[in-house]
């Protein structure tokens, strides 16, 4: 296990310098709407809070992690901290795989494409779609994410953005229940699933979903995806533990441990695959971590786009 205050300062100072907790750049992580022709006025802004699209970032430095973890060099991490976060989130980038990053845009694709279908009144403004900040406050450095969190919300204010639909948990949670804390700033925030308008259909499907601990447990929300899965003809498989008592996937804990981040992950990957089914995830931290145990997981808007 690794020094959490190290862990702490490290993402600390990248957020504070690059307003991303790897230091990656925003014109560099940010790019899968680019190609995608996108209102800039709509009822709601969508918000994705970049989650997705650092998960590639996520598993590359986890590989560095996985090394390095109960050996000598992992009490060199500490000095990590003096490295400008610019110079070593480029670098992270440029070792990060083009297809990982793809991929990661190709989900945000669907969901738009998800939003469009069922006429939403939508926009996406890149220059208001930021880092959360979320993160900070999960590690415990609660100051840094409240300075950091008021100048989101801020931004989000001055641009007159009121509605704001969300694509992942932790955003999610971040906007709805801490920023208003935090910030006294408010937002009226919705889950993108949360105004899916699908067309019915019996398609005759079974799937696992797997609940994110931010959507089942805390904004207890995951009967919403359930329900646009039922009206597609897609059943879910009951297992012991979904809904508001879901199981972690082990993610959160990666940056500290990933040799226990590993354990709790291929616990969580056994309850899933017991119904034989195929396994649908709706946060990007999940979805990458299950992955990692060979489970067979797919984003929820990526079957929902496929079925539509």
């Amino acid at each position: 296990m690794f020094n959490p205050r190290d862990i702490i300062e490290i993402l600390a100072s990248n957020v504070k310098q690059t307003k991303s907790p790897f230091g990656i750049p925003k014109f560099m992580a940010n790019t899968w709407f680019k190609d995608v022709n996108l209102p800039k006025k709509g009822e709601y802004l969508l918000f994705t809070g970049l989650m997705y699209q650092f998960t590639p970032f996520i598993e590359k430095s986890t590989q560095y992690l996985e090394k390095y973890e109960g050996t000598k060099m992992a009490g060199v991490l500490k000095y990590a901290k003096y490295i400008p976060a610019y110079l070593s989130g480029i670098g992270l980038a440029m070792m990060t795989s083009g297809k990982g990053k793809k991929d990661a845009g190709q989900t945000l694709k669907n969901i738009s494409s998800l939003l469009q279908k069922s006429n939403v009144d939508f926009c996406y403004r890149p220059d208001l779609d930021n880092y959360s900040g979320i993160l900070l406050y999960d590690m415990g450095d609660q100051k840094g994410f409240v300075a950091h969190a008021k100048k989101v919300a801020e931004k989000l204010k001055k641009a007159g953005i009121k509605k704001i639909i969300t694509v992942d948990p932790h955003t999610a949670y971040a906007l709805k229940e801490l920023f208003p804390k935090y910030t006294g700033i408010n937002f009226e925030v919705k889950p993108y699933f949360e105004l899916l308008d699908l067309e019915t259909k019996d398609l005759g499907l079974t799937v696992t979903i797997h609940d994110p601990c931010f959507f089942g447990r805390y904004l207890e929300v995951s009967g919403i995806p359930r329900k646009v899965l039922t009206n597609l003809g897609i059943s879910t498989s009951e297992i012991r533990n979904q809904g508001e008592f879901t199981s972690c996937c082990g993610g959160p804990a990666e940056s500290i441990s990933p040799s226990l981040s590993n354990e709790i992950m291929e616990k969580r990957a056994k309850e899933l695959e017991e119904p034989g089914k195929p396994i649908i995830a709706y946060c990007p931290i999940c979805l990458g971590n299950l992955k990692k145990s060979g489970a067979n997981v797919e984003d929820l808007s990526t079957l929902l786009v496929r079925n539509i």
